[in-house]
C-alpha cells in the first residue's frame, strides 16, 4: 500500500512506470486506456517524464482517454487550471486525439450542469461499470484528495459520480470525480512527498479512521489496488 522513496525523482520514475505499463496492459487487453490526471504542482515531475522520448513511444497515445480527478472552475487559460499544467507539461507533447481528453471546464454553463455532462462523457467512454484503468491522485496538506475537502458535504455523495460545488474557503467554485466513482478503479496511485505532508500521510495511514477531517480515507478500492507512493520526508523516515 505505502512505498518509500528517497527522492522526488525517484516517485515520478515509478508512477510513469506504472502509467506505461498500465497503459500497455489495459490496450492489450481492452483496446483502450482510461486515466484520471491530478493537478497541483506535484505531478508535474511525472508528465514530463512521460512526454519524454524515453516514455511517450512505449505508448498507442491514439487508444488513451484522458479525464481528470478534479478542477478549479476557471477557464483552461487560467495558470490554476489543471489542465493547463497537464497540456503544458504532457497532452500538447504527445500524439494523444484531441477527442480522447476530456477536460473538466467548459465556458458557458454553470459547474452543477456541468458535472452532470461530465458524468456522462465518464459513462459513454466506461460504460456502467465506470471502472478506470488507472487514477492519479495527490494529498492534500490537509489530507484531501480530488475535490474532496475535509467537512464538504460532497464526502457524503453516494450516487454521483461527478459533482460540483461552491468552496466557501477558497471562494470557487470546483469540479471532482466522487469518492464512489474512484473507488471502482483498477489502480488508484496516490503521490505525496515533503514535509508538508508528514503530518496528514501520518492521520491518513495509521489514524483513526475520520473521512470528515481526512477525506482521503474514503479512498477504498472496491476490487482495485491503492498505492501511496511518497517520500522518506512525508514518510517521516528522513
Amino acid at each position: 500500500m505505502i512505498q518509500i522513496y528517497n527522492t522526488t525523482e525517484e516517485i515520478n520514475i515509478k508512477a510513469a512506470d506504472l502509467f506505461a505499463e498500465s497503459a500497455q496492459k489495459a490496450i492489450a487487453e481492452k483496446g483502450k486506456f482510461t486515466a484520471v490526471l491530478t493537478g497541483g504542482s506535484s505531478p508535474a515531475g511525472i508528465y514530463k517524464l512521460l512526454a519524454s522520448d524515453a516514455y511517450k513511444n512505449k505508448i498507442d497515445w491514439s487508444k488513451v482517454y484522458i479525464f481528470w480527478g478534479d478542477e478549479r472552475w476557471v477557464p483552461l487559460n487560467d495558470d490554476l487550471s489543471n489542465a493547463k499544467m497537464s497540456y503544458a507539461t504532457l497532452l500538447s507533447h504527445v500524439p494523444i486525439p484531441a477527442e480522447n481528453i476530456f477536460e473538466m471546464y467548459k465556458d458557458g454553463v454553470t459547474p452543477e450542469d456541468f458535472a452532470v455532462t461530465y458524468e456522462q462523457s465518464v459513462r459513454t467512454v466506461l460504460g456502467n461499470e465506470g471502472k478506470f484503468n488507472l487514477i492519479l491522485l495527490g494529498m492534500g496538506d490537509d489530507g484531501h484528495t480530488a475535490s474532496l475537502f475535509p467537512g464538504e458535504a460532497v464526502l457524503n455523495e453516494q450516487t454521483k459520480w461527478v459533482d460540483a460545488y461552491y468552496l466557501a474557503p477558497q471562494k470557487m467554485f470546483r469540479i471532482t470525480l466522487t469518492a464512489p466513482l474512484i473507488n471502482k478503479a483498477e489502480k488508484i496511485v496516490v503521490v505525496a512527498f515533503g514535509e508538508k505532508k508528514i503530518n496528514a500521510l501520518k492521520e491518513v495511514t495509521t489514524g483513526a479512521y475520520n473521512p470528515t477531517l481526512y477525506p482521503i480515507q474514503l479512498i477504498k478500492p472496491v476490487s482495485g489496488e491503492l498505492l501511496f507512493l511518497v517520500d522518506k520526508i512525508a514518510a517521516g523516515t528522513n
